[in-house]
């Protein structure tokens, strides 16, 4: 075999067929395909066809179709070994050495799928079994639901050294294949090759053709000195140039999904959970150029969204230095930044699809956090450091390779430089010479276009520049603005009306809770009212001695509406049991219905069709109806001496 299915893999993967066809004929977007006249037969109409993720062409004028490879020999006549040559040289990949050897260790990879394979059932069946109650245990206060596990092949590795390798030594596979594989731990001080991963939940990480390739292990022991332990090296695995969840990410970017990448593993499930399957992460890395290529190929402004922290800043400001001298006509990034304190995981659970969602909408565009970096921490006060500035900016602007787009990049800064920089005195005049709604007066003299919206002041950090939208909304303000109001208000009711444990303490037990907080301080009420009478000083003082103080005052503050007065002290039992049935009918419905949500955007998704619209709209009006009517008794209020509500 003269050259490797990897290798032709690499070339696949670097190589669009649009751009190859493209050198040839002259194509135009179509959908989510590219069109134009064929090659092979003179015609006036185009019937010649190119589809990216199907890495496929197709002549319906001649009936020919094939790969790259095919259409290099088809149009310039040349051999198999040719055409692998000239599209290797346009890659950028240097030919490999062949030998006899290179065959064998082709025969040796296959082996290694296997290996791979075997492992992944291993762990999928250990999880299911007696020895992975712990691990379950642990998924479960991740809500991670047994269908998501399936749906991601997790696993669990249990804590003995020699589990796995006693397992596939019963399956026939050779030690040697395992350390190779990187499932066992070997070396000329190991006298005995043992299991890498014990006592850990496993995420399998798959290659873009869907076959398991590594795995990523989360320690179940906190004292473990490694949270998460990823495959080493392998012939089949290189953590720098694959993405976890790419095959599946790949195919949903292709029916029209965003392509967004997160930090990790669970995160990326959380995602795909919320509604957003084309989602990937790095594999125990920082984004890799190697990477950021594989993101460019599925998606042209990819959305980096990172943890609410500094380290998460870092991590944005890092993919934009990468970025930055590959950039190409269309070719960019977007970023979304998490509140403080929330990563992905955090943000779902707390706020659902809806708070994603905001989020994702206010993802903001490489060259503001460039700028927002150059900016937030210095005054620019004095002569030199404005000339500083300037000679940053200049900097970044000369490792654009790209020559358009660096030109595109040099006027937008100039723009935000000269904004920025004008001296207080000259604004009113800079403002004058600019038209109606801010838009400049005549021509620029250096071509440069103005700067439109809003931009960050100089010492402004990132974290505190969101778009006006997304600063007043409940993701930003955190977890007490994103607890959802009803189960703020079951919570303040059971609070200040402990003997509603009397009667429906499991019913309390059993609601579904979305916000974390809102679930600790549910458990600690459960735990402190259980099986006897309790005033609401001596709940209130439990729950302060749980540590759960701040959390009972960030809910009862989420109470605000003067219809809330059933929560509160001095409503009777009588109007209190009305209203609290009639609550958590609401609660309980307005679960349903977001879990119809999702069905009926689902199904928008993949069939747009007026009823499945009119099915989404339907489910959105019963949800918004839902809203505020948690007083909407008739006769309610009359034993607390309030208005009667006449329905």
């Amino acid at each position: 075999m003269r050259f490797s299915p990897q290798f032709l893999d690499e070339l696949r993967a670097r190589l669009p067929v649009s751009e190859v066809v493209g050198k040839r004929v002259a194509l135009k977007r179509s959908g989510r395909e590219w069109k134009g006249l064929s090659p092979f037969n003179k015609e006036k109409t185009a019937s010649f066809f190119v589809n990216d993720q199907k890495q496929a062409w197709f002549d319906f004028s001649s009936g020919r179709n094939g790969n790259i490879f095919d259409f290099v020999m088809e149009t310039e006549g040349v051999s198999f070994p040719e055409a692998v040559e000239r599209l290797a040289g346009l890659a950028g990949v240097p030919l490999p050495k062949f030998s006899k050897d290179e065959e064998v260790r082709e025969q040796k990879r296959k082996t290694l799928y296997d290996v791979m394979e075997l492992a992944a059932k291993f762990f999928e069946a250990t999880l299911a079994a007696r020895a992975g109650a712990k691990a379950r245990g642990y998924l479960a206060d991740r809500r991670l639901e047994p269908a998501t596990q399936l749906k991601f092949r997790i696993g669990y590795a249990p804590g003995e050294r020699f589990a796995l390798k006693e397992y596939l030594g019963e399956q026939g596979v050779p030690v040697p294949d395992m350390v190779e594989a990187g499932l066992l731990i070997a070396g000329d001080d190991i006298p005995v090759p043992y299991d890498r991963f014990r006592d850990r939940v496993m995420f399998p990480i798959g290659d873009f053709r869907g076959r398991i390739i590594a795995f990523g292990g989360r320690a179940l022991d906190k004292d473990a000195p490694a949270k998460y332990l990823n495959s080493p090296e392998t012939p089949l695995f290189h953590k720098g140039s694959n993405l976890y969840n790419g095959a599946a990410a790949r195919q949903a970017v292709h029916d029209g999904a965003v392509l967004i990448v997160v930090e990790g593993y669970v995160d990326v499930i959380a995602m795909v959970v919320a509604g957003y399957p084309a989602t990937v992460a790095p594999l125990g890395t920082a984004l890799t150029e190697d990477q950021l290529t594989l993101l460019w190929k599925m998606a042209d402004e990819p959305i980096l969204c990172f943890d609410g922290d500094k380290a998460g800043q870092r991590a944005a400001y890092r993919a934009a230095d990468l970025a930055l001298p590959r950039l190409k006509p269309g070719k960019s990034l977007r970023f979304a930044l998490l509140p403080e304190g929330q990563d992905p995981d955090d943000l779902v659970r707390s706020g659902g699809r809806s708070a994603v969602a905001e989020v994702l909408a206010s993802a903001r565009p490489l060259g503001d956090m460039l700028w927002t970096r150059e900016t937030e921490t210095t005054a620019f006060d004095t002569p030199e450091r404005r000339a500083a500035l300037e000679a940053r900016i200049h900097d970044l602007m000369r490792g654009i390779a790209d020559e358009s787009v660096r030109k595109y990049y040099g006027q937008d800064f100039t723009a935000r430089l000269r904004e920025l920089l004008t001296p207080k005195s000259d604004q009113e005049r800079f403002q004058r010479s600019r038209g109606p709604g801010g838009a400049r007066s005549g021509n620029a003299r250096d071509g440069s276009r103005p700067w439109s919206g809003n931009r960050s002041s100089a010492r402004e950090p990132l974290s505190s520049v969101p778009s006006s939208r997304l600063s007043g909304s409940p993701i930003v303000r955190g977890f007490r603005s994103a607890l959802p109001p009803r189960e703020a208000l079951m919570l303040v009711a059971v609070v200040n009306h402990p003997w509603l444990l009397d009667y429906h303490a499991e019913e309390f037990a059993e609601l579904e809770f979305l916000n974390p907080d809102a679930d600790r301080l549910r458990r600690a009420i459960l735990d402190a009212g259980a099986g006897h009478a309790i005033e609401p000083e001596v709940l209130r003082a439990a729950i302060a001695a749980q540590g759960l103080g701040p959390v009972l005052a960030r809910v009862a503050a989420a109470i605000t509406h003067t219809s809330d007065w059933p929560a509160r002290e001095g409503a009777s039992a009588e109007d209190v049991t009305s209203w609290w049935t009639h609550v958590v009918t609401l609660h309980r419905k307005q679960r349903t219905l977001n879990r119809e949500l999702k069905d009926a955007e689902h199904a928008l998704g993949e069939e747009p069709t007026d009823a499945n619209l009119a099915w989404l709209r339907d489910v959105q009006g019963r949800l918004s109806a839902l809203d505020g009517s948690e007083a909407q008794i008739e006769g309610f209020g009359l034993s607390s001496n309030r208005p009667a509500r006449s329905l």
